[in-house]
């Protein structure tokens, strides 16, 4: 099915220049949005329809709409990158397109065409590119989603959808200006298990982990570690990032995609260029019994989390009950520091891209 033309709807009121100028300035991630947003509908029998660019406002919803009683929702995450020429790019579109159908087949829900999806990220970044923030680390967040739009109530899938897409300027994710973030190993909550929906992308998964990132927050910690639901001993991801682990001869480490673990797109892209870079990755569970021996000894001499959003970030300690250990020096390593030169310089144009992961706009 080949994309939709969209219609473009004028907005009454965009934000006037000095208004956008102050939101972008300094913008909190996720908290600045811009003009417009971007919306198809579908009907089952009608397929998909309605492709809107409009101004962005609140949603109507019926109380009996389906997604607030059955949680049938996916949403992705990627960013709008400027290049050093003026021009703007998205890095691995794609693959977003192609994890928010996984996630659709695994919530039963309709599969938005990949050419469609693109289109709208496409038309989204077109319709707000004037809303990027000239700030360190910017970017407009791009937030594809998609609910359950059907008015019933009953268990089952619903066949009526409405999907949208929403951008917002940020900066750096974490602003807290230390050079590695702090962990806190859960130990009493799981974020997902075998056969559930570990690896949709769907709030579901984010709701299950907020008890536990407060629990962290509150004991003074930037983020939580989940680990596995079975045995409580593997590591998996932290609330809404991946984990990897480098081991004092180079190599890396990250958890396997068991099902249970989201496969992170920028996960993905490091353990490419961490292999093009002569670096040897294995994908193995790590306990976090280990992760503590091989940091104390020394064997261990980095770890990083990863994310659309947070991009690359070091960790630098970690606590678990009375116990708490440092990575490495405490920063940011070297192997760390390099991967994420390495993929930000392919994000904003500076470097070769090899792997054909950029679509200029």
């Amino acid at each position: 099915m080949s994309a939709p033309a969209f219609t473009h709807l004028p907005h009454p009121n965009p934000a006037a220049d000095d208004v956008r100028a102050a939101a972008i300035a300094d913008p909190l991630f996720g908290r600045v949005f811009t003009d417009h947003m971007v919306s198809i509908r579908y009907a089952e029998g009608k397929g998909w329809h309605d492709a809107q660019v409009m101004p962005r406002g609140p949603l109507t919803l019926d109380p009996a709409t389906a997604v607030l009683h059955y949680a049938q929702e996916i949403f992705e995450g990627l960013k709008a990158y400027r290049l050093d020429d003026g021009s703007m790019a998205l890095f691995r579109v794609e693959a977003n397109a192609a994890r928010f159908n996984a996630s659709a087949r695994r919530m039963a829900m309709a599969e938005l065409p990949e050419d469609m999806f693109i289109a709208a990220v496409k038309e989204a970044v077109a319709a707000d590119a004037r809303w990027f923030p000239p700030v360190d680390g910017g970017a407009l967040y791009l937030r594809p989603f998609m609910f359950a739009s059907e008015v019933f109530l009953g268990v089952k899938p619903a066949s009526e959808y409405q999907f949208l897409v929403i951008t917002s300027p940020v900066g750096n994710y974490f602003k807290s200006g230390a050079p590695a973030i702090s962990l806190w190993v859960s130990e009493d909550y799981t974020r997902a298990a075998p056969g559930g929906t570990g690896a949709a992308k769907c709030g579901g998964n984010y709701a299950s982990s907020l008890v536990a990132q407060r629990e962290a927050i509150a004991k003074g910690h930037d983020q939580v570690v989940f680990l596995d639901a079975a045995e409580h001993r593997w590591i998996e991801e932290l609330g809404g990032m991946n984990m990897f682990f480098v081991m004092g001869d180079g190599s890396i480490v990250t958890p396997p995609l068991t099902g249970t673990i989201l496969p992170g797109i920028t996960r993905d892209a490091i353990i490419t260029l961490a292999k093009d870079a002569g670096l040897t990755v294995r994908e193995l569970p790590y306990a976090i019994d280990q992760w503590q021996a091989d940091a104390e000894s020394g064997k261990l001499t980095e770890s990083f989390a990863c994310g659309t959003a947070a991009v690359i970030t070091p960790v630098g300690k970690v606590t678990r009950g009375e116990n708490s250990f440092t990575i490495g020096a405490g920063g940011p390593g070297q192997i760390t520091e390099m991967l994420k030169g390495k993929l930000v310089d392919i994000q904003r144009g500076r470097a070769a891209d090899p792997h054909g992961w950029v679509t200029r706009l």
